[in-house]
């Protein structure tokens, strides 16, 4: 269609709409509350989205691999120790991270069991401590009770330093809260470790672990036969990117040890699990979309409701239009415009009125539910309330446009 003409119905179109601001309004309305309802359930549901990944990411280990040396092989059914397992350290870590990127993390943990006493207490306690190369990203303060993780230039450094599960410290708390064993010193095997962190405690957690610089545990565990060997942990930004994640890990187990690195290296993660989390995410967003577009049909329906209305009550109109030179097509696009119109308003309007409700739901979830939630509008979701608006409008514009164009003049101008 020519710009000229456009231009024209455009006109005409919203001239049209403001004669006729209530039957505008009336018909805005059922756009204005099925986009509103669309964007406030869709920027909840990706803060709700956000908020389950960010606890998958710091309360499980989905998004994580590990590399750890081999250290049987099996022959025959039985299983035979590896005569050299590898024995993995900084420069492995340092090496993946370089193969890896600066979007996947890679840390390095050593794990094993100490005595842990304290000085003038002839108390001891059996604890599992893990060292970590570097601070743990999917670590935060919400899994603190009290005190700090160690920072990175304590991990550089190798600071004996600790943060300790709740019952680790309620049995060195002394009649205190564990909380105050913050700032503490505390004996793993007879060194001294400076205690700068509790852990709350968790679904009962009644184990006694500690948490430390992985340079910081030598010394610190019992040494021998059980000795656990150090594994790489790499950390995937999100679900999605763990499959390319481990793709390039082996990758690079297949550059550093050859061909037959399967027998020297075992790479882990668990992939059903993330499976059914990546599909229940895609399900969730899915089911949410699908529920709040009936709300944009009722409201299309309203808007093909109206403007068939006003076919009928401007049938002269269009009549003398037509006999003074108007066109099939311009009739039509007039309509269309109408439509349009009527749903680009309505959308801005329940653009806002969506959000609004979004964050006001949002912080009502906060304050009833304790749950750290928060709105999110994604960009996605304005292009989806826009777009989902716009093309309501046309599909349910379109059969009142071409009823209204198809009449013939003479009938029209006769119209009572």
């Amino acid at each position: 269609m020519p710009t000229p003409l456009l231009a024209t119905s455009l006109s005409v179109g919203f001239e049209t709409l403001r004669a006729n601001p209530l039957r505008t309004i009336l018909s805005t309305l059922g756009i204005v509350i099925g986009v509103a309802a669309l964007v406030a359930v869709l920027s909840v549901g990706d803060g709700m989205e956000r908020l389950a990944r960010d606890q998958i990411g710091r309360t499980t280990d989905l998004q994580r691999i590990a590399v750890a040396p081999r250290l049987f092989r099996i022959v025959d059914g039985t299983p035979i120790p590896q005569p050299d397992p590898v024995k993995l350290g900084d420069a492995d870590a340092a090496a993946l991270a370089g193969a890896l990127g600066d979007s996947i993390a890679v840390n390095m943990t050593v794990n094993g069991s100490a005595l842990v006493t304290a000085r003038g207490d002839a108390a001891q306690h059996a604890t599992q401590v893990q060292g970590f190369l570097a601070p743990d990203r999917m670590m935060s303060d919400s899994l603190l009770l009290a005190g700090r993780y160690f920072s990175a230039e304590e991990a550089r450094t190798g600071e004996p330093v600790a943060i300790v599960s709740y019952r680790l410290a309620s049995d060195f708390a002394r009649g205190r809260e564990p909380r105050d064993v913050v700032g503490d010193t505390l004996l793993f095997q007879g060194q001294p470790r400076r205690i700068i962190g509790v852990l709350e405690p968790r679904n009962n957690d009644r184990s006694r672990r500690a948490i430390m610089p992985a340079r910081a545990v030598a010394g610190s565990i019992v040494t021998g036969q059980m000795d656990r060997p150090a594994q790489l942990i790499v950390t995937s930004p999100t679900i999605e990117g763990v499959a390319t994640a481990r793709a390039l890990v082996e990758r690079w187990a297949a550059a550093r040890y050859g061909s037959s690195w399967k027998d020297r290296l075992t790479v882990l993660s668990d992939e059903s699990r993330l499976d059914q989390a990546t599909r229940g995410l895609l399900l969730f967003k899915l089911f949410m979309g699908a529920l709040m577009s009936i709300s944009l049909v009722v409201g299309g329906i309203g808007i093909m409701n109206v403007l068939l209305s006003s076919v009928i009550e401007r049938t002269r109109e269009i009549g003398i239009r037509k006999a003074t030179g108007a066109a099939q097509r311009d009739i039509l696009w007039q309509f269309l415009c109408e439509s349009v119109a009527i749903t680009g308003v309505g959308s801005m309007i329940g653009l806002a009125l969506g959000v609004g409700s979004a964050f006001g739901i949002t912080a009502i979830m906060r304050r009833v539910a304790n749950a750290p939630i928060q709105a999110w509008l994604s960009p996605s979701t304005v292009l989806v309330a826009i777009g989902a608006s716009v093309l309501v409008g046309l599909a349910f514009g379109l059969y009142p446009a071409m009823r209204a164009a198809r009449l013939s003049p003479i009938d029209a101008i006769h119209h009572e």
